[in-house]
Formats: structure tokens, sequence, C-alpha cells
């Protein structure tokens, strides 16, 4: 036996680095599993006891669960104002994990202010994006794990927003499906003014007690909250809204969602309507479908006294009530009501057996700022080689392609992809003597050596 030991401890020292990396990976492996087991516990339990309050969870984020958080976090983002990245933290991993998990252990772990950028949108207007430090991704992502094994198990069907297994794509079917097949001639598409920035941080608290009333988890989600947000070399404290970016937002907004918008609607309004409605709800992005025109208008009216209760806004401009079904006999197309959601327009065309149908095309906003961003990445890179640029514009035709490839949108796709190639020849052309190329030299050279991805529809 002892024999048995001692040649075991001599095979470890022995060990290549191949077969150390090998066994790392099934370390790392055992722990994962062992976590997931613990957050199946705590769904488990959330399943069949919908009342219960969990009052202890903080024990449960130890070094394997900060482990398995880190695996989770996307390691390519920028760093926070701490400058510190996912590469420098991996060199000494498991020792910073170890100072991370005892400073939680003895409440001393604070969170740094998130780094806040602009990004430009349509009309001139900017989004505001929060980007935390490593170490708050980490423990975020620890608590969204714990959050989303209660809080999975309470959430409605229609929710598509940063859910595990459900994106986008689901919540446009879910929209074809009502519309086609449920009569829904009524859109309520709506618009939270400011969501993310308006949240208040006493109704979140209070919210949150229903289900989860760990005070130290609550005290880990307060010292979020009140991190403030470093901007120009200034700190600005946040009396009110979560920072966009954030690993626990997500989560934070679909349960303050859940209580203000989805439950309220299925155990309050829904039995109060005269025909059949549905909604559906991307995170802050939501729409409700009715087949009765006054529970369309009932709901436009209500809609905006249910969200001031929890001192949020309805957009009056972008919220509208619009007559969604197909076109009468003889009557303009062109008139008919459309409406947006998710980067598509919806509005009722034929379908070539010469029967109505819904179908979607990219919205123009987007699609303007997509032939946008390539004109001016063409300029800006016409310098790199040409393999450089032919692999980049690659990427970025595949990637427009995943979300928007989706049926009856292929003519957009194409405007697209003809847009680029034209952007591509414009700024080579820059490179030569007489500042332009033909279309002829164009193929010859870039064009049939260097084939762009051309459409395809996907979903």
């Amino acid at each position: 036996m002892w024999g048995s030991a001692t040649r075991t401890t001599h095979s470890r020292e022995g060990e290549t680095g191949h077969t150390k990396n090998s066994r790392e990976r099934q370390e790392a492996h055992l722990r994962s599993q062992i976590v997931q087991t613990k957050l199946e516990g705590i769904a488990d339990q959330a399943r069949r006891y919908p009342d219960r309050v969990f009052t202890t969870l903080y024990y449960q984020i130890d070094d394997w669960m900060l482990h398995a958080a880190f695996r989770e976090i996307k390691r390519d983002r920028a760093a926070g104002v701490d400058k510190r990245t996912a590469r420098e933290y991996m060199r000494n991993l498991e020792t910073n994990i170890a100072s991370l998990y005892e400073r939680l252990r003895t409440y001393t772990y604070r969170p740094h202010p998130v780094k806040r950028v602009w990004l430009e949108k349509e009309g001139n207007k900017k989004r505001p994006i929060g980007i935390p430090c490593l170490e708050d991704k980490i423990v975020g992502r620890a608590v969204s794990m714990l959050l989303e094994s209660i809080y999975e198990n309470d959430f409605h069907y229609f929710s598509y927003g940063f859910r595990p297994n459900r994106n986008q794509h689901m919540a446009l079917k879910e929209i074809w499906d009502q519309c086609t097949y449920n009569n829904i001639r009524w859109i309520v598409d709506a618009d939270v003014q400011g969501f993310f920035d308006s949240i208040d941080h006493k109704y979140l608290r209070e919210i949150l007690k229903h289900r989860m009333n760990d005070g130290r988890i609550r005290w880990l989600i307060d010292l979020w909250l009140k991190a403030g947000v470093w901007e120009n070399g200034h700190v600005r404290g946040t009396k009110q809204g979560v920072a966009q970016g954030s690993v626990v937002s997500p989560i934070l907004a679909n349960i303050f969602l859940h209580t203000v918008l989805d439950d309220w609607f299925v155990k309050e309004i829904q039995p109060r309507l005269y025909g059949r409605s549905f909604i559906v709800r991307f995170c802050d992005d939501f729409l409700i479908g009715c087949e009765d025109e006054r529970d369309a208008r009932r709901i436009m009216k209500v809609l905006p006294k249910r969200f001031s209760r929890f001192n949020l806004t309805i957009h009056p401009e972008k919220t509208q009530l619009v007559k969604f079904c197909p076109p009468d006999i003889g009557k303009d197309i062109s008139r008919q009501s459309t409406f947006d959601f998710l980067g598509f327009t919806h509005y009722w065309a034929k379908s070539l057996r010469g029967r109505w149908v819904i179908k979607r095309k990219t919205m123009a906003k987007r699609l303007r700022r997509c032939m946008r961003s390539i004109w001016i990445w063409c300029r800006e890179n016409r310098h790199w080689s040409v393999p450089e640029q032919w692999r980049a514009l690659c990427s970025k035709l595949r990637g427009h392609y995943i979300y928007y490839g989706i049926r009856c949108n292929y003519k957009m796709l194409e405007v697209v992809y003809e847009h680029t190639i034209k952007a591509w020849k414009r700024w080579l052309g820059r490179r030569t003597r007489s500042g332009q190329l033909s279309w002829e030299e164009f193929n010859r050279k870039i064009g049939d050596v260097f084939p762009l991805p051309r459409p395809r529809i996907i979903h």
C-alpha cells in the first residue's frame, strides 16, 4: 500500500506539462460538475416550493463557484477602471481566486466603480454602457448563477431576454405563431423610457425579498448598486438604476419586470380581457397582442399607470397602438400598419401561393447603421493587407447573416452584401495611383481570389 502511494507521488512529480494540463482540466471539470449539482439542488427546491423564501445562499459562493463563474465570463472584453485583464488574472488564477474568496468570506470585498463609455445611436444620440472590473464580473456571475437557479422556475415562458437556452429568434417565432394562429389584430408596441437608468433601488430590494432574502447576497447587490460610475476621471454616485454592461444587471432587470409586467399581465389583465391575447418580452423590450380592439385600448390606458407605480415611464411618443391584420382586398398595401421588434419590421404580404402571411425584414434604421459602419471600416482600414481585410469583412458579413438571416429577409441581406463589395472596391481603389479601380480589375485581382460569403437564410 505504501509502495503504491510512493509511486503515485513520484509519478506526479515527474509528469510532463501535457499530463499536468490534462489533470488540471479534469479537476476543473469535476469542480464544474459539483457546482452544477449544487445549482440544480437549489433549482429543485425552488420548483417544489414555489412560495419558499431563500435565506441562506451566500455560503454557496466558495472558491469552486468562483472558478466556475470565471470560466463563464467573456475574457476578451475591455478592462474596467483597474485596467486588469483576464489574461493577467489567469497567470496566478488559483492565488487570485483564493484572495477574492477570502475577501468575500470576511466581508472586506468592495467593488470598483463601473467605467462608463458611450456608444453612438441613430439620430446623433448616445447610449451609456458600463464596463465593470474583472473581479466584480466574477462575483456578479456567481450571484447571477444562484439567482437564475431560483427565478428560472418563476419566470414566464414569454420572457426571452438573457435567459439560458433562449434567444431573440425564439421571441420572433412566438410573435409569428401568436399573430398567425390566434387571430391577433392589434399590437401594443410599448417602450420603457431609460429603463436601466430608472430602476428604483427601493422597489428592487422589496421585490427581491419575496423570493431571496439572504442579507449577505442583498449586501453584495447593494454594493454594486451604490458603487458609482467612473467617467472622465471622476466618480459619480448612483441613487437609481443599474449599469448596462454589468454581469448582474440582466437578471436583476428580469426579476424587476417579472413583477412589474409579466405577473401583473398574466394574473390581473388577461382574465379580464374579452378576446385572446399574448405578450412577448426581451428584457425591457416588449409588445402585447390582442384579438379585440377594446382590450388593446384598455391596456394602452392602464399600462403607463402600472409602470408609474414603480417610478418607470412609458415613452409617450414611441408607444403606439398598431392595427396589424391582412389588408382588405382593393386597399393600398403600402398604407398598412407595421411594427418593429428586435431589429425586424413585421408586415403582412402575400406568399407565392397568394395567401396573406406575416413577413419580417431588417429595420431600415438597422440597415442604414450596418451599411454606414461597413463603409467607415473600409475607409479607415484600407491600409491593411487584402487578406486581412477579407477575413475581417467575412466575419462581419457572417455575423450579420447569423442574426438577420431569417426567412423572407433575403433581399435585405443582398443589399448589405452588395454594399460591402462596393465599399471594399471604392476604398481599395484609393490605394492605386489613379485613385479608382474598375470592376473588371477588381473582380480579377480581388473578387475572384477573395470571395465574400454570399447571403444565406439561417433561421
